[in-house]
């Protein structure tokens, strides 16, 4: 007799529904729901509310995956998505698991607001308190200026500055102009439209809410257009050349990916679409380091750990028939490229550089953003007929930055 297993519903929104609709989409597509298909789940994310301490493991309880699959949260800014990849793949290659599905999730639009701190002071004393009449003495202290919450500021700690005009002091000291941060962002919204006319994300994307493409898209970006935004960062110079258009708006999303051993994936009759060879993080100190002089901006550690990555893989620009750079920045990016050139790894051909558009038109959902350029390129090198490589290059808060290089053999 089959046995029907029940499960307490719970309504499941912001990151957690985000998350969970995309493991759903990759679990239902690959025929996975049974006990012990996946070995673990590994996600996270950067904005997160107290009750999604568990989210990984939350998210898998309410799942397609079967609720005994393993799993644990990570977060490294935004290259959490990427470090998850990371995080499964060394599992498999150590032998301790055959499969992993790893990824990230963040709501902007749903930001954790923190109480003030007066006020939780207040409210821990009533808690401690031993009778009714010591809680009324600590809540008689709450007042009107403690209800004021602490709104979540996307700054770093140690400078107070945001990261947009952290990535304004970068971009001058790189020389990068207005016109090509213009043209940089333009192009990403009319390769992301481009690949979404072709029907490229066709299985790629899960449609959530109504919405089946990108919402921050907008297919009629040109550079012309964008030189009549006002500029919103490094006001306080001459000539800003920042504005909302060259940089990428904060979203709401999530990404998943499969991660398998060829034994596992052979078992199963899945084709992997490329293989994860290598990858690196680093760096940098953005806060007593050569900030101003451009080698240690706050965005700046992919290149330094680039370098390090191909010098140990042999391998150069040229090598690679695609690279994705996240484009937390339209400056930030031209500001990288530039620092590969001056550390001697030669100029990227800018037709092979995001050509399906990357996060100045699909947004950043910040710990998404790895996991869902990991699934884009490694589509991409499946297209190909012959073999192939990838470059990934992810700067995150905190002066890091995590690369990866995926091949298709």
């Amino acid at each position: 007799m089959a046995r029907t297993r029940r499960r307490r519903a719970r309504p499941s929104g912001g990151r957690r529904g985000f998350v969970r609709q995309a493991l759903d989409g990759l679990v239902e597509r690959n025929d996975l729901q049974e006990p012990g298909a996946v070995g673990e789940f590994v996600a996270g994310a950067v904005l997160k509310h107290s009750r999604d301490f568990n989210l990984a493991r939350e998210t898998v309880l309410g799942s397609a995956l079967h609720p005994s699959t393993p799993a644990y949260d990570i977060q490294q800014a935004c290259g959490t998505g990427l470090q998850a990849v990371i995080a499964a793949a060394n599992k498999i290659a150590l032998g301790q698991t055959e499969s992993a599905v790893a990824g990230g999730a963040d709501t902007a639009s749903d930001a954790p607001l923190g109480v003030n701190d007066r006020l939780r002071r207040i409210l821990l004393e009533a808690r401690r308190a031993k009778s009714a009449g010591a809680r009324l003495k600590a809540l008689a202290k709450v007042r009107p200026s403690h209800l004021v919450p602490d709104i979540p500021r996307n700054a770093e700690p140690r400078t107070g500055l945001s990261m947009g005009e952290h990535a304004a002091v970068t971009a001058r000291a790189w020389g990068i102009g207005r016109t090509a941060q213009d043209e940089l962002a333009a192009a990403s919204h009319g390769r992301l439209a481009a690949a979404y006319e072709r029907g490229f994300f066709q299985d790629l994307v899960i449609p959530f809410r109504g919405l089946a493409r990108d919402q921050n898209l907008r297919p009629g970006s040109t550079a012309e257009k964008l030189a009549a935004l006002k500029p919103v960062f490094g006001l306080d110079h001459p000539d800003p050349t920042m504005t909302a258009g060259n940089s990428t708006p904060l979203t709401d999303g999530a990404a998943t990916v499969l991660l398998a051993s060829e034994e596992w994936a052979r078992e199963r009759g899945l084709t992997p679409l490329a293989y994860l060879t290598a990858y690196e993080t680093a760096a940098v100190d953005f806060v007593d380091g050569d900030v101003a002089g451009g080698e240690d901006g706050l965005l700046m550690a992919p290149a330094y750990a680039v370098p390090r990555m191909l010098e140990r893989a042999g391998l150069e620009p040229a090598d690679f028939e695609l690279i994705e750079i996240h484009e937390a920045f339209a400056s930030q990016v031209l500001a990288t490229l530039a620092a590969w050139e001056k550390r001697g790894l030669g100029a990227v051909d800018r037709d092979r550089l995001n050509v399906a558009g990357s996060s100045l038109a699909t947004g950043h959902p910040f710990a998404a953003t790895g996991a869902r350029i990991v699934a884009t390129l490694a589509k991409l090198l499946a297209e190909r007929d012959a073999p192939a490589r990838g470059l990934i290059s992810v700067c995150a808060a905190g002066g890091q930055g995590v690369t990866a290089v995926l091949e298709r053999a």
